[in-house]
């Protein structure tokens, strides 16, 4: 049975995880506020290796969360990602990172499930999944007001991730609003499972992270 390993650092959370086939072998993760993906995202890969027994030359391929996010932390995951797949002459399996967090929790509600990244003032990245993790709606930066997915307004919807919150003041009363819950790659081996087996693999030397937001640096600090 393949064994895979599963890098998320979209956001906050870096998160790291070792499967085998269907099961979860080994997970470890940290939310941290500054971004701390750089000291961790190593240290995390060798502890779930050492805690599955596994070594790097066991992987079978690597899955690497694609965005949107964070852009620095979604460089230093793909960035890791390809330098592995390269080292290592194995696939590289790319994964939306909303369909991740959808994934994540699919299970805590039955039906369609809107994962909500937080982008800043009153926007979001949102998407729409099926129960069984298909595209209703693609990722999109999407402004939450009154006609957020009002298509599914009378529909008993779960909203996940750090910018589900945002979707409070609408007051309804049929969404399941979890604005607590978070990203982990363990929302990643079921559908890295499935890309593997179809042999569904990104370009390891040309994949780049889909970001859908340019980046936009902080102003310079003035010193005179």
């Amino acid at each position: 049975m393949s064994y895979i390993l599963h890098i998320e650092t979209s956001t906050k959370v870096c998160s790291v995880a070792l499967s085998k086939g269907e099961e979860l072998v080994a997970l470890k993760e940290v939310k941290e506020v500054g971004y701390s993906h750089s000291e961790n995202l190593t240290v995390f890969i060798q502890d779930v290796l050492e805690e599955g027994n596994v070594l790097l030359e066991d992987l079978s391929a690597i899955s690497v969360s694609e965005g949107p996010g964070s852009y620095t932390g979604l460089r230093i995951g793909v960035s890791t990602a390809k330098g592995l797949c390269f080292s290592l002459n194995i696939p590289l399996i790319a994964i939306p990172a909303l369909q991740v967090l959808a994934n994540t929790h699919s299970d805590e509600v039955e039906g369609k499930v809107i994962p909500m990244m937080d982008a800043r003032r009153n926007e979001v990245f949102s998407a729409v999944y099926s129960e069984d993790m298909n595209c209703i709606k693609e990722t999109e930066a999407k402004e939450v007001d009154d006609t957020f997915y009002s298509e599914f307004k009378d529909q008993t919807i779960l909203l996940v991730g750090d910018g589900a919150s945002k979707a409070l003041p609408l007051g309804n009363n049929s969404w399941v609003i979890k604005s607590d819950s978070d990203i982990s790659a363990k929302g990643m081996v079921q559908l890295a499972l499935e890309k593997f087996i179809n042999q569904d693999f990104a370009d390891t030397a040309y994949f780049e992270p889909f970001y859908l937001k340019d980046f936009v640096a902080g102003k310079p600090k003035k010193w005179f």
